[in-house]
């Protein structure tokens, strides 16, 4: 079979820019619109986004699971991390990383090429520890463990006053 070079080169392009704006989506999907992102913008001035792909249970569909964060979580290959200034539109990749055996495929020279992604295989491999390091701005462990429990004590009260107000129980104050 021939293939016409530019024409495969076209639609190559076209899947890496559709592959590029799907994560994004998914980032910016998680930002605005992910209850748990958005009380946590209310209460800090950040959220991380932590991406990573799960297998469905019939062994072949794989879908994005995508959870805000108020730390940084130790770096794991087959996932992706971003830092977004709340309630904005600015977001910082902290890392993409492809499972452990597509490396060699974001290799320069390679169709697949990708120099941002090899930096942060470079990073992951050389200096974890830089790539996992907290960001100057971050909350102190025990200052997100506060902004956690209040977001589920308000949690916890919202599902208390929905169930009461489905029974139609009227509170006396």
């Amino acid at each position: 079979m021939k293939l016409n070079r530019l024409e495969t080169h076209d639609r190559f392009q076209h899947f890496k820019k559709d592959q590029s704006q799907n994560i994004f989506f998914g980032a910016e999907q998680c930002l605005k619109n992910n209850p748990d992102s958005l009380a946590m913008q209310d209460r800090c001035n950040y959220v991380y986004i932590f991406a990573h792909p799960r297998t469905a249970d019939d062994g072949v569909t794989k879908r994005m699971l995508w959870q805000p964060r108020l730390t940084k979580p130790k770096a794991q290959t087959n996932s992706y991390l971003f830092r977004a200034n709340s309630h904005s539109d600015i977001v910082e990749v902290i890392w993409l990383l492809p499972p452990e055996e597509l490396w060699e495929q974001y290799i320069l020279g390679n169709i697949t090429e990708n120099a941002d992604v090899l930096y942060y295989i470079d990073q992951y491999c050389n200096h974890r520890k830089k790539l996992e390091a907290k960001h100057p701005e971050d909350l102190s462990e025990e200052r997100a463990i506060a902004v956690w429990n209040e977001i589920i004590a308000n949690k916890r009260y919202d599902n208390i006053m929905n169930s009461l107000y489905k029974l139609n129980i009227k509170l006396e104050i």
